[in-house]
């Protein structure tokens, strides 16, 4: 298989490839460091990267990857209990770090080799890679049990982002915004390597602010991808700030991911900037399944249509594909495609319950598809699909209809036994007033009145904040505990 980043054999490039802060590397920069630090890793069967928000990191990962050897991305966040079981697991041979990091003892024991931003060298492999080589191996959040391994092969990036650049017109000319971490999909393989593999730029805010969004799209860049958390603190803020509206309204290309984005923040930023923001849906062990286009219907909920080489399927429980797509029926999400993982690292049980007999990614996701192909997420299987009364229904739709209250500031849902139904709804809400909160009266009727009288909330908690992880996902697990 052939370089990923094609961009990197101009080595002479002065086109800026990634900038940091204040600090940036050229094409030509990027492949004299990532092949200076490639040679010194040659060789290795895997390396753990730490993977702070900086220009190292994504040095570091380059050079892994032009050089045949996969990349373990490790959480500056995580705790020893789980880095323990990370590193155990893969055994890196070493660590990459930037010079001036100081990772736990844990990381420490580590061969480690300082990944320096300058150098000579030439960025290309010593022969061809073959596209199912390990490129990555991705760490699942381990909501059911120590985080699982996901070994990512080359194909697998090369045709998601190639898949990507169809669906969202992606070329070099467009310049990215973010300020997503790197150690996980969106921030690394969509964030860092996407813009790189178009021969693009990348801009990375290093920490999420609507000043820095304002600064660099009004400075020429042309995508914006973040995580509903942000986009929400977009919404929130426009009223008051007129030229994040305006940058906002110049780009040429709005992202949101990792969860979905809320129908409420999807109609004030669409009412602010003129701009739609678009949504598309993958996991760590698929990368990217499907997204809206951006020369198609941009439907706020939905997560749009499959990429192009992703097949996508909806399954009852008993694992008979849904008989029709009809925009109301639920089943689980199942896909594939040359997109997806090959399988868990030392987890062969794992892998096989993952997959059908006929080769079939379980997603555990569940969704609705239109007529047309457009998907909405619905929410997990685990945790957000709510059998009541009969009924199977999606948390992710009541979430959105209480979030259409005014005195709804976040919102979550989960079910929980009951005798009667089998299982009632209970909302989570953080109120936009803590000391005039709406009642659970008021909110069941709200969400009755959008919905139907059987997806109204039985139980309604009251939150100063709801528990997140460090993508903005929602933790129900922690919600369920309490």
């Amino acid at each position: 298989m052939s370089s990923l980043f094609p961009a990197l054999s101009d080595e002479s490039s002065e086109r800026v490839a990634l900038r940091f802060g204040e600090r940036s590397l050229t094409y030509g920069g990027l492949a004299a460091a990532a092949g200076a630090l490639g040679e010194r890793i040659r060789g290795a069967d895997r390396v753990a990267v730490w993977a702070t928000p900086a220009l190292e990191t994504a040095v570091a990962v380059v050079a892994a990857l032009e050089a045949g050897v996969a990349a373990v991305p490790l959480n500056p966040k995580s705790g020893a209990t789980e880095l323990e079981h990370i590193l155990s697991d893969s055994k890196p041979a070493l660590v990459l770090t930037a010079p001036g990091d100081r990772p736990p003892s844990l990381v420490s024991d580590l061969r480690r080799v300082d990944v320096e931003v300058t150098g000579a060298g030439v960025c290309a492999p010593a022969s061809p890679v073959p596209g199912e080589d390990p490129a990555l191996v991705v760490y699942t959040s381990g909501t059911t049990g120590p985080p699982k391994g996901a070994v990512i092969p080359r194909r697998a990036i090369a045709t998601t982002l190639d898949a990507l650049a169809d669906a969202w017109q992606w070329t070099g000319d467009d310049v990215l915004v973010h300020g997503l971490p790197l150690f996980h999909v969106h921030g690394l393989v969509l964030g860092i390597l996407g813009p790189l593999r178009r021969g693009g730029s990348v801009r990375h805010l290093g920490r999420f602010s609507t000043e820095g969004v304002t600064r660099e799209l009004g400075a020429g860049a042309t995508m914006l991808f973040g995580v509903p958390t942000m986009y929400h603190r977009i919404a929130q803020a426009l009223p008051e700030e007129t030229e994040l509206a305006q940058a906002l309204g110049r780009a040429r290309l709005l992202v949101s991911g990792s969860a979905a984005l809320p129908v409420h923040d999807h109609e004030r930023i669409t009412a602010a900037t003129g701009q739609r923001v678009i949504e598309r849906y993958g996991m760590t062990e698929t990368l990217m399944n499907t997204s809206v286009r951006a020369d198609g219907e941009p439907r706020a909920g939905t997560v749009g249509v499959p990429l192009p080489g992703v097949e996508l399927r909806l399954v009852e429980e008993d694992g008979t594909p849904v008989a029709s797509y009809d925009g109301e029926t639920v089943g689980e999400i199942q896909v594939r495609g040359p997109n997806l993982f090959t399988g868990y690292l030392n987890r062969p049980d794992a892998t096989e319950a993952a997959f059908t007999a006929d080769g079939w990614f379980r997603t555990g996701d569940m969704a609705v598809r239109e007529s047309d192909g457009y998907v909405r997420i619905v929410g997990r299987k685990a945790t957000d699909l709510i059998k009541s009364g009969g009924y199977k229904i999606g948390a992710g739709e009541i979430e959105n209809a209480l979030l259409e209250h005014p005195g709804v500031r976040e919102a979550a849902v989960t079910g929980e036994p009951d005798a009667d139904l089998g299982e009632r709804i209970v909302a989570w809400v953080v109120p936009e007033d803590a000391e005039s909160p709406p009642s659970a009266t008021e909110l069941a009727d709200h969400v009755a009145a959008r919905l139907a009288p059987h997806k109204r909330p039985r139980v309604v908690h009251y939150l100063g904040a709801l528990p997140r992880n460090d993508m903005g996902k929602i933790m129900k697990r922690a919600l369920n505990r309490d």
